[in-house]
């Protein structure tokens, strides 16, 4: 793709980001979906699974246009970067083991004494969190709050993957350090 058509993606996406522009959108879907399917069937999935995850895909980039800042990534990253996501989570879908038997009649009581421990961890987690550096503090509640992965959290915010997983190790071992202080 020409730095022009990179622009004039850019330019469709802040369409539909800013204005939920039909037109737009459908130029957006023309170009992408098709590369889409194309990405995953080379991913291995069946060329069915691929088609319907690709109409997924798009469906986000119309539900989730707030979320497109060029600033952080192309429009060709990010469309991609959702594509991934959703591959993963399918195939994380597939391979989920079927649930066992569950028992029944009501669950026990829980033991008092556990809720107050744990209630007073997630106190003093909490307290620690806030301790963090900023950048440290953002990282750790996209990955472990958000649920993002390393690479979805590059992709996000633009940071190389290294400076993601240095940081989220140095806050991991900050927090470590706090916990085993209390």
């Amino acid at each position: 793709m020409s730095k022009t058509a990179a622009s004039d993606w850019v330019d469709q996406m802040l369409a539909v980001r800013d204005r939920q522009d039909l037109a737009a959108f459908a130029q957006l879907f023309g170009h992408f979906a098709p590369r889409v399917k194309g990405f995953l069937v080379k991913g291995g999935m069946s060329p069915a699974a691929a088609e319907d995850c690709a109409q997924d895909v798009m469906a986000a980039l119309w539900q989730k246009a707030h979320l497109f800042d060029p600033t952080r990534a192309s429009v060709a990253t990010w469309v991609f970067a959702i594509a991934r996501n959703r591959r993963i989570d399918m195939a994380r879908r597939d391979r989920r083991p079927e649930p066992e038997d569950l028992p029944w009649g009501p669950e026990d009581e829980p033991d008092q004494a556990e809720l107050y421990a744990a209630a007073e961890e997630t106190r003093q987690l909490s307290e620690a969190i806030a301790l963090l550096p900023d950048a440290q503090r953002a990282l750790i509640q996209r990955a472990f709050y958000g649920d993002l992965s390393h690479s979805e959290i590059a992709a996000e915010t633009g940071l190389p993957l290294g400076t993601i997983k240095s940081r989220i190790r140095l806050a991991l071992e900050r927090l470590r350090a706090k916990m085993n202080q209390s």
